[in-house]
């Protein structure tokens, strides 16, 4: 079904991307989606916590969440062919919801932990259905500002309730965090409008794939999705630890603030820059700011209560925000030049998998290292690692401009 939508049709000038039909009902429902995300992201692992958990237990709840959306976005694409667009969000949004309400019950770190597993198998729906509903509304000319449009209002979500998160839920108390995350529940009557707009006349057949293609596929893809990995990594990380990070409830929300709020404008932005210019040549320089940004955060950390460490750690979450928005536009984008509107489906599975893995082994890694050592440490190797991929895209760049300069000549 997904390689079968086929974007509106309009007369006259196109629309803008936020007034295509289908945009503005997909835009709200995903964003009320990625509010109950948002809200749980930083305020489970302290449930897990305050239950008895470690910091190691405590990255295993966001890292289960990420696999179990990884789980549920390769089995997708068999969901919406089988049931539909309408049931199969609502049913991702339902999934999200109800197990917010369920932490109410206890703060026993296994429960937390599987109610985590659940949330994920929902927000593995949305995410492919949101990224491949984008993909369909809006001609591939536009489709920098539209992936720019859908970016911004899910990363919303992320800039106000991220930072405000952990001190609600220790200022106001947890279950005003639990009852706030079930907002995607608000999200289930925008699934029919939605639907609608997505839904074509008639379904044109598609060849499918071959060997060759699903080979080229996975060559098209492997330099966006290690961009992607290694920066969500370091987002899943700062989503998940920050609260640990520094002491001092206003500096952790000016520094989830500063990453979340750079994250959403750079997102939104750089879809312009995109369609003009194609996203290629901007990926390594956000990758090598992304390493210099998780470079301060440790300097940050390390500093501590001592001069510098809470600035330090603004202005690393400030850099990382703006490298973390800006790349997931463009290694998007990016993803579906290289692999062709054929495979649309296939690059919105394997975008939103490296998103959410990504994500799930930096809050993993993080705990695991700090809890060995620390997280000064944790962020040092992320900031290598951000670097390395920088360099292979640095390199790979130049090797296609000397290429292409021996073929003029």
């Amino acid at each position: 079904m997904l390689k079968r939508l086929e974007g509106a049709a309009t007369t006259g000038g196109p629309p803008g991307v936020w007034r295509v039909p289908g945009m503005q009902p997909m835009l709200a429902a995903t964003g009320l989606g990625f509010a109950g995300v948002s809200l749980l992201m930083p305020v489970a692992p302290l449930w897990a916590i305050h239950g008895g958990a470690d910091d190691l237990v405590a990255g295993l709840v966001n890292t289960v969440l990420m696999g179990s959306t990884v789980l549920a976005q390769l089995l997708v694409v068999r969901l919406l062919d089988r049931y539909g667009w309408q049931r199969s969000l609502a049913l991702g949004l339902l999934l999200l919801g109800l197990p917010a309400l369920a932490h109410l019950a206890t703060d026993r770190p296994a429960v937390v932990v599987a109610l985590a597993a659940v949330r994920g198998l929902g927000f593995g729906i949305l995410t492919v259905c949101g990224a491949s509903a984008v993909a369909a509304l809006v001609e591939p000319a536009r489709r920098g500002r539209a992936i720019g449009a859908y970016g911004l209002g899910i990363a919303l979500p992320q800039c106000v309730l991220v930072p405000i998160a952990p001190w609600l839920a220790e200022r106001a108390g947890f279950w005003l965090v639990f009852a706030g995350a079930a907002v995607p529940l608000l999200g289930v009557p925008l699934t029919g409008r939605v639907a609608r707009a997505l839904h074509p006349a008639e379904d044109e057949p598609t060849a499918p794939e071959g060997p060759a293609d699903r080979a080229g596929l996975r060559r098209a893809l492997v330099g966006p999705v290690a961009a992607l990995v290694v920066i969500t990594a370091a987002g899943g990380a700062i989503l998940t630890f920050t609260s640990r990070l520094i002491p001092g409830q206003a500096a952790v929300y000016l520094a989830l603030l500063a990453f979340t709020a750079t994250a959403a404008l750079a997102r939104w932005g750089i879809g312009h820059l995109a369609d003009r210019r194609g996203p290629a040549p901007a990926i390594a320089p956000l990758l090598f700011a992304g390493a210099l940004g998780l470079g301060a955060i440790a300097a940050g950390a390390a500093a501590g209560t001592g001069f510098g460490g809470a600035p330090l750690v603004v202005a690393g979450m400030l850099v990382v925000g703006a490298a973390y928005g800006g790349l997931q536009n463009l290694t998007l984008v990016q993803a579906f030049a290289a692999a062709g509107e054929r495979s649309r489906s296939s690059v919105s599975v394997v975008w939103n998998i490296g998103f959410d893995g990504g994500t799930g082994l930096g809050a993993f890694a993080a705990g695991a290292l700090a809890t060995a050592s620390s997280y000064s440490v944790a962020y040092v190797v992320l900031a290598a690692v951000t670097a390395a991929v920088g360099t292979g895209w640095a390199a790979a760049r130049w090797r296609g401009s000397a290429r292409e300069g021996s073929a003029s000549t």
